[in-house]
């Protein structure tokens, strides 16, 4: 008679089977550790690179003309931050097309830190405004930081006999688009500025765009042009001296610069506020530790006591945010002009 013997597992097999849970879980351990070891190595890397940072000349793309204010602040920004962190920051102006030009150039660059972006609420407008642009603002960019606001100022040239706001409302209701304002370009402030004034007074002005606001105020104060929303930090100069007259200024209240001059809220626009207001972005991929020594550094000057009076004088107020809560402002800027875009059918000229 055959006996079969009932097969059993070898004493090998069995630990093999025993140990596997505690074999995976080593491997785990180990891949777990190699990532943490991994990350440790790359967080380290990009402090190094921080501190080091930066060790050559950094590039600050201005896709706006010379002259205005984000021209004037980026160069002011440059010239400080090359005192702070020892390395020459160059403007570059790259306007044109509603500053999607100088953006899009931004947008492709090296994202290491050594192309910035100066920026304005003319690119969050942008992003509804021209939807069909090579970027998006938030996909393609990281908040740096703010710089500063000012208000604007509704000056018309003195020619025109319209000394008052009620003066602009009455002519452009009793000959619709008999007047025309200037800008520094589609999407731009300025450009806002008009045509959320137009929405509310319910009038119509034609808008001439221009490729930098230099243009556009030469034109304003040689009568070309009837006027324009403009920045108190580049016009009350030309208020003072009387060759344009100051019709409204555009904030919640009268400006410091020009306290005589009353809000277009005061003036009959119930609920009227535009700004200005200038930040720095990077391409998005910069290493966070780059863009927090570049916060860190550009809050500082905005915080200090010297820059705090210049501005003062000149009507900018200093911007302070950390880069998370820059990125939050950016975000509620966006939805804050899409909805005036679309409530007012704003559409590019």
């Amino acid at each position: 008679m055959t006996i079969f013997k009932q097969a059993t597992p070898s004493s090998r097999a069995v630990a093999r089977t025993l140990n596997k849970p505690a074999a995976m879980r080593r491997k785990m351990g180990i891949a777990l550790a190699s990532l943490l070891l991994m990350g440790t190595g790359i967080f380290l890397s990009q402090q190094a690179h921080a501190q080091n940072y930066p060790n050559h000349p950094v590039k600050i793309i201005v896709p706006f003309a010379t002259g205005g204010p984000a021209d004037n602040y980026a160069r002011f920004i440059a010239q400080r931050l090359q005192e702070n962190l020892g390395q020459s920051f160059v403007v570059d102006n790259k306007p044109g097309a509603g500053s999607v030009i100088g953006t899009d150039l931004a947008a492709k660059a090296t994202p290491d830190g050594y192309t910035l972006l100066l920026m304005s609420n003319t690119q969050t407008v942008n992003e509804t405004l021209i939807p069909n642009k090579p970027y998006a603002l938030m996909k393609d960019f990281v908040g740096v930081a703010p710089i500063n606001y000012s208000d604007l100022v509704l000056v018309v040239n003195p020619t025109k006999g319209m000394n008052t706001l009620a003066d602009v409302i009455r002519v452009a209701k009793a000959q619709p688009g008999k007047l025309n304002y200037a800008s520094s370009g589609p999407g731009t402030p300025y450009h806002m500025a008009g045509e959320l004034f137009k929405s509310m007074a319910k009038i119509d002005m034609v808008h001439v765009p221009y490729k930098g606001s230099s243009g556009a105020r030469t034109d304003v104060l040689g009568g070309q042009v009837d006027m324009m929303f403009d920045a108190v930090t580049t016009m009350t100069e030309q208020v003072k001296a009387g060759k344009v007259k100051a019709v409204g200024t555009s904030g919640k209240t009268r400006s410091d610069v020009l306290p005589d001059v009353p809000t277009l809220n005061e003036s009959g626009v119930a609920g009227y506020e535009a700004t200005i207001w200038l930040g720095l972005m990077a391409p998005k991929g910069t290493p966070k530790a780059i863009v927090d020594k570049l916060n860190e550094t550009v809050s500082k000057i905005a915080s200090q006591a010297d820059v705090k009076q210049q501005w003062a004088k000149q009507g900018a107020v200093p911007m302070v945010m950390n880069p998370a809560v820059f990125d939050k402002y950016l975000q509620d800027d966006i939805a804050k002009w899409s909805n005036v875009i679309k409530s007012a059918n704003i559409k590019l000229d």
